[in-house]
C-alpha cells in the first residue's frame, strides 16, 4: 500500500520534492553573479580565463605523454638512436607542467582576492539595507531570524563563489578529456556517466537535508547565542552570581545544544552508509571501463601510449564527472541558503520618503498637530494610542507623563516617523508628515531615548554621532558637552575626549549610568535641531545632576519645540504644558499649577511622588 510520504514509483515524495526546491533555488545564483561582479569584475573575469587555461593542461599533458611513450616504445623496438623530437616533447611537457603549477597559484591568489571584495561588499551591502529597514522589521522575530540566516550568508558563502569558479573549470576540462574517449570509444564515457549519476543524486539529497535542518535550527541557534552572551557577559555578571543562575543558564545551554548535535549526527551517519554504497557504483564503472582499454591495449587494437591517454582520460573524466555533479550539486544546495538573503535585499521599506517629497520646513512656523492619531503596533490589536488630539508648538515645551505602557515613547515615534498612525494624521506646518523627506524630517528633530547607546569609540565620537555630518567641529561638539555637563566628566578622562569608552575594546574605560547619560545629552544637543526629545532624560542622574541640568532647561530650549517624558515631576512641572495619558488618551491637560488646583489624576499621582521624600 502506497504511504503517503512515497510517489507512485515507491520514492520518497520529499526527494523528489527537494529536488524541485533545489532546482527552483539556481534562480538566486544570477543575482548572486551580479553581485560578484559588482565586487570586482575584473577579478571574475580573470579569474574565468585563468581557469579555462588551467582546465585545458589535463588534456595536452596526456597527448603530449602519449607521443613522448609511443616514440620511446618505437625506438625500443627499432633499436635506432633517440629521435630529436622526443626531447621537444619532453621539454614541452615540462612546460605545461610549470604552466599548471604558476596557474594554480595564480588561481588561489584571485580567488582570495575576490573572496574579500565579495565578502566586503556583501557585508556593506547587508548593513547599508539594514539601516533602510522600518523599524517594526526590527521587532518581528520572525524578520530577526531571517536577518540572522541572511547575515550569515553573506559571509559564508564564498564556497559557493568558489565553487562556481571551480564548475566553470572541471566542465572545460571534463569536455576536453570526454573529447579525447570519444574518439576511441563513445561508450566508454556513457558508462562513466551512467555510474556516476545515483551517487551524484544520494550526495544531493543529503545535502538538501543538511539545509533543511539547518533552517529548522535558526530559532535554536539563536537562544543558544543569547545564552551564550547571557553566561559570559560584564551586563549579567552581577546577577548570575547573587542569583546562582549560572548552572541553569549552563544546563539549558547544554539541552540545546545537545539536541542540535543529535539531529546533526543522525544525519550524517545516514549519509555516511548511503554515500558509501553508491559510490561503490562509480568504482566498478570506472574499473569495467580501464578493463576494457587494457584488453584492447593486449589486442594490439590501440597503441602503449593509446592506453596511457585512455587510461588517464577516463580517470580524469571519471573524477571530474563526479566533481562536476557534486560541485553543481553544491551550487544548488548553497543557493537555498541564499533565500533568506536575497529576500532580504528584496524587503523594501514601508516608510521611505516619496518621490517629490518636501523639505522639512525651516523654520517650522505653525509646529506639529496630532489630528484624531490612532495607533497600534505590527501583529497587536491593542490601540497603544486611541483618537489622540493636540499641537505642539514653536516654542513651546510639553510634558507627557502616565504610567508604562500608556503610549508616551510611541508619541515620540511617530513625532520622528519610525512608524507611521494607524488612523488619523499628523501635521507639520499644516502638511502631512508623510510628505516630507524622512531624512530630512530627522535632521531638525533631537532625540535622546532612555534607553540610548553606549557606542564603543572615543567620547569624542560618542557625542558626534548625533550630528554626523559635522563630526569635525571639536569646538561645537565642546559646546554640546559644556550644555549637558558632560564636559565634566571628559575632564576626568585620562585621555580626555580621545578617550575609549566601554570594556569592549582594550584600553577602554566604562562610565556610570548618569555619566552616559550626560554623553547621550550631548549628542542631542550637538544636533542643534528645531525639536528636541528628551524621553526620560534624567532618568540615570542623581538629584544634583538632575538640578543643575534643569536649571539650564530654559535656556537649552529656547527658541526650540521641546517635547519631555518623564516620571519626575521636578522635570515636567518646568513644562509649559502637561497632558496626562491614559488608555492611549489625553485625559488631562495644562501647567503644574493648573493640575494640581484640578485635583485630578496629575495631583494624585505628584502627590504620591511628593509624599515619598517627605
Amino acid at each position: 500500500m502506497q504511504t503517503k510520504n512515497q510517489t507512485a514509483g515507491g520514492e520518497p515524495a520529499g526527494f523528489w520534492a527537494g529536488w524541485r526546491k533545489r532546482l527552483r533555488a539556481l534562480k538566486n545564483v544570477p543575482p548572486v553573479l551580479k553581485i560578484l561582479w559588482e565586487a570586482g569584475g575584473g577579478s571574475v573575469a580573470a579569474n574565468a580565463v585563468l581557469r579555462i587555461v588551467a582546465a585545458l593542461i589535463p588534456l595536452a599533458t596526456l597527448g603530449v605523454g602519449k607521443q613522448i611513450i609511443d616514440l620511446v616504445v618505437q625506438t625500443a623496438r627499432g633499436g635506432g638512436p633517440i629521435p630529436d623530437d622526443l626531447w621537444a616533447w619532453v621539454g614541452l611537457e615540462l612546460g605545461l607542467a610549470t604552466l599548471g603549477a604558476v596557474l594554480a597559484r595564480a588561481i588561489d591568489y584571485v580567488d582570495s582576492l575576490l573572496a574579500d571584495k565579495f565578502s566586503r561588499h556583501l557585508s556593506v551591502r547587508t548593513m547599508r539595507h539594514a539601516s533602510r529597514l522600518d523599524l517594526a522589521s526590527y521587532e518581528d522575530p520572525v524578520f530577526y531570524d531571517k536577518l540572522e540566516r541572511a547575515r550569515v550568508q553573506a559571509t559564508d558563502r564564498l564556497g559557493m563563489i568558489q565553487a562556481m569558479g571551480r564548475l566553470l573549470q572541471l566542465v572545460v576540462t571534463t569536455v576536453s578529456l570526454s573529447a579525447g574517449i570519444l574518439v576511441f570509444s563513445p561508450w566508454l564515457l556513457v558508462v562513466l556517466v551512467v555510474c556516476v549519476f545515483p551517487a551524484f543524486l544520494g550526495e544531493s539529497h543529503f545535502a538538501f537535508l543538511g539545509y533543511s535542518l539547518s533552517f529548522q535550527q535558526t530559532p535554536v541557534r539563536r537562544q543558544l547565542d543569547y545564552l551564550r552572551v547571557l553566561g559570559a557577559s560584564r551586563e549579567s555578571a552581577k546577577e548570575l552570581k547573587l542569583f546562582g543562575l549560572s548552572d541553569e543558564l549552563t544546563d539549558r545551554f547544554r539541552r540545546l545544544s545537545d539536541q542540535i548535535f543529535d539531529q546533526n549526527v543522525a544525519l550524517a551517519k545516514r549519509r555516511l552508509w548511503a554515500s558509501s554504497l553508491l559510490s561503490l557504483l562509480s568504482i566498478v564503472g570506472y574499473y569495467g571501463c580501464y578493463v576494457w582499454v587494457i584488453a584492447q591495449a593486449a589486442a594490439g587494437e590501440i597503441t602503449v601510449g593509446s592506453l596511457t591517454f585512455l587510461a588517464g582520460a577516463i580517470a580524469g573524466a571519471s573524477a571530474n564527472i563526479q566533481s562536476i555533479f557534486s560541485t553543481f550539486s553544491s551550487i544548488a544546495d548553497q543557493a537555498l541558503f541564499l533565500t533568506d538573503l536575497l529576500e532580504f535585499f528584496a524587503t523594501k521599506p514601508t516608510i521611505r520618503s516619496k518621490p517629490d517629497a518636501l523639505p522639512a520646513p525651516r523654520p517650522i512656523r505653525e509646529g506639529f498637530v496630532f489630528d484624531d492619531v490612532s495607533f497600534s503596533y505590527p501583529g497587536n490589536d491593542r490601540m497603544v494610542l486611541d483618537g489622540l488630539s493636540f499641537r505642539l508648538e514653536p516654542g513651546q515645551r510639553v510634558a507627557l507623563i502616565g504610567e508604562n505602557g500608556q503610549g508616551k515613547t510611541t508619541i515620540v515615534k511617530l513625532l520622528t516617523r519610525l512608524y507611521d498612525p494607524t488612523a488619523g494624521r499628523i501635521l507639520l506646518d499644516g502638511v502631512d508628515l508623510r510628505n516630507y523627506s524622512t531624512e530630512d524630517l530627522c535632521k531638525q528633530i533631537g532625540v535622546i531615548f532612555q534607553d540610548f547607546m553606549r557606542y564603543e569609540m572615543t567620547a569624542l565620537e560618542n557625542i558626534a554621532v548625533g550630528r554626523i555630518d559635522g563630526a569635525g567641529d571639536r569646538a561645537e561638539i565642546e559646546r554640546a558637552a559644556l550644555k549637558s555637563r558632560a564636559s565634566e566628566v571628559i575632564a576626568r578622562l585620562p585621555k580626555g575626549y580621545d578617550q575609549l569608552l566601554g570594556r569592549r575594546f582594550e584600553g577602554g574605560l566604562d562610565l556610570s549610568g548618569g555619566e552616559w547619560q550626560k554623553i547621550a545629552l550631548a549628542r542631542a544637543y550637538l544636533r542643534d535641531a528645531q525639536v528636541l526629545v528628551l524621553d526620560e532624560p534624567t532618568a540615570a542622574l542623581d538629584a544634583r545632576s538632575e538640578y543643575d541640568v534643569f536649571q539650564r532647561f530654559t535656556e537649552l530650549t529656547e527658541g526650540k519645540m521641546a517635547l519631555l517624558i518623564s516620571h519626575r515631576f521636578s522635570t515636567v512641572r518646568m513644562a509649559d504644558e502637561i497632558f496626562v495619558l491614559e488608555d492611549g488618551r489625553i485625559v488631562e491637560r495644562g501647567d503644574h499649577d493648573r493640575l494640581t488646583a484640578v485635583g485630578g489624576r496629575y495631583a494624585d499621582m505628584f502627590e504620591l511622588q511628593a509624599a515619598s521624600y517627605r
